[in-house]
């Protein structure tokens, strides 16, 4: 049992050891020119070894962003029973991506995210991959079926679509302000609802 603790935690030192350099290479040379080779070499690895860890260069460049999501349902999912939706959603994005605003690995990983329209694609499809997951989070928290109730998968769709289309937005005219706090403004946007009057 000990040795497969030990071979477990030598596995995890070499995966976060491949995110580190692949972070660090396609912000000194890019992501679109930078190689697997590049990153194993780095790490002092076969390109063999990287592919039992990663299956492209899409994957160790949003493994962190993966493990943010992860970690954005666990929180949801840990909220109070009585906290609406919206306001669950909220607070736990917020926090997560809080709290992941102090590591030195997050303001690279959004910038290079921020630059390259393949990765922020990948992105968004990502986090649109695990829809379902999200849906019958929400579906939980309502006491409703996402299958029979189709508010949980409405939900789902506008909350994601909102909060990428508010950091992408305002990143885009040039904020800098945190993604936490992009994240809160697309919630509260939600919250007030969205029949908003015609114009004149």
């Amino acid at each position: 049992m000990e040795e497969l603790g030990l071979r477990e935690r030598k596995k995890q030192r070499t995966r976060e050891a491949l995110i580190n350099a692949a972070q660090e290479l396609f912000c000194a040379n890019g992501f679109e020119a930078t190689t697997v080779d590049q990153i194993a070499e780095a790490v002092e690895v076969s390109s063999r070894t990287f592919f039992r860890y990663f299956a492209s260069k899409e994957d160790v460049a949003l493994a962190l962003a993966d493990e943010q999501i992860t970690a954005v349902l666990a929180a949801f999912a840990g909220q109070p029973a009585g906290l609406p939706v919206l306001t669950a959603l909220r607070t736990a994005a917020v926090g997560v991506i809080r709290a992941a605003e102090t590591a030195p690995r997050f303001p690279g990983l959004q910038d290079l995210i921020s630059v390259s329209p393949a990765l922020t694609a990948a992105r968004i499809e990502r986090a649109t991959a695990r829809f379902d997951e999200v849906a019958g989070l929400i579906g939980a928290r309502m006491g409703v079926d996402p299958a029979a109730d189709p508010r949980p998968h409405l939900v789902a769709s506008v909350a994601l679509c909102a909060v990428q289309t508010a950091v992408v937005a305002w990143r885009a005219a040039g904020s800098r302000a945190p993604e936490s706090e992009l994240t809160g403004q697309a919630f509260d946007l939600l919250s007030h609802g969205l029949d908003y009057p015609a114009g004149p």
